[in-house]
């Protein structure tokens, strides 16, 4: 006989779905939940894979945002970007988020499961890759941890063929009247670009008169949120690596600590953190 307590509170809710898509259908949770393959016996190997595969899971939207974002820019509709571009910085606080969970790992519990891991490392992350690249971070060296895999460099090369985000904002002041010297001449985006005082100086008359263009202005607070978290990013993952294995070498062969504190002086968009000096 049936409890009636097992049906409180689920009337009028579906719960025949033979032959019908349900939640784990549409979510394909079979192949997600089944993606875990701990290598050794250590019981906090689980919390290291986890954390790594939802990272990438808010890598990818985070790459779905920004080429949006990009395009959206790209044709002069920021109002979307702006959606876009907030979204973004969201995703990089759920990932700030996710190194809290991560430093529950103590450094004992880390070298049970550490040669599991072979030369593996965060470091090969190529949607990691993609973002630096997607917002103007095009270090051409980093493509080469993914020389094995001809078909993500194709998509990374993709990438650097065409404009960054930053490329598409600084093309976009440009469009509106601003003087951006070299870089509104510029051909080849897979070269680095280097800081320039003429886009320093134009986004100085942006910031000093922001209702008279305040389109340009909220996009370049936009950027300015984007690269705010995730430089917090950054910091954070220095400082769970610092606590979890101290000053060791990372397992992709990188000098660890020493190697992520030097990323953290790389900018994305280096003139509008410099305008702020001389307004």
């Amino acid at each position: 006989m049936t409890d009636p307590r097992d049906t409180q509170g689920i009337e009028g809710a579906e719960t025949d779905f033979r032959g019908r898509m349900a939640y784990g259908d549409y979510l394909h949770l079979e192949k997600i939940l089944d993606a875990q393959e701990p290598l050794s016996a250590s019981p906090d190997e689980l919390l290291f894979i986890i954390q790594h595969q939802t990272s990438e899971l808010w890598m990818k939207l985070a790459i779905h945002e920004v080429t949006g974002a990009i395009a959206a820019i790209r044709t002069d509709d920021v109002r979307p970007a702006f959606k876009m571009l907030t979204r973004v910085a969201r995703i990089f606080e759920q990932l700030n988020n996710a190194w809290d969970v991560l430093r529950t790992m103590t450094p004992s519990e880390y070298t049970r499961f550490r040669g599991a891991l072979g030369q593996s490392s965060g470091f090969q992350s190529w949607q990691y890759r993609a973002i630096e690249f997607l917002a103007g971070n095009r270090n051409l060296a980093m493509l080469k941890p993914h020389a094995h895999r001809p078909q993500i460099i194709e998509r990374l090369e993709a990438i650097l063929a065409r404009p960054s985000l930053y490329d598409e904002a600084l093309l976009l002041i440009h469009r509106n009247g601003f003087d951006i010297g070299a870089d509104a001449l510029r051909s080849d985006w897979r070269e680095t670009r280097r800081p320039s005082e003429a886009v320093i100086a134009a986004w100085r008359k942006v910031y000093r008169q922001p209702e008279r263009h305040w389109a340009l202005y909220e996009l370049a607070e936009k950027l300015v949120d984007f690269e705010d978290y995730f430089r917090r990013w950054r910091f954070n993952h220095v400082t769970t690596v610092e606590r979890i294995i101290g000053l060791k070498r990372g397992t992709g062969g990188t000098q660890g600590v020493s190697y992520l504190r030097r990323m953290l002086e790389v900018e994305l968009f280096p003139e509008l953190w410099k305008v702020r000096t001389e307004l």
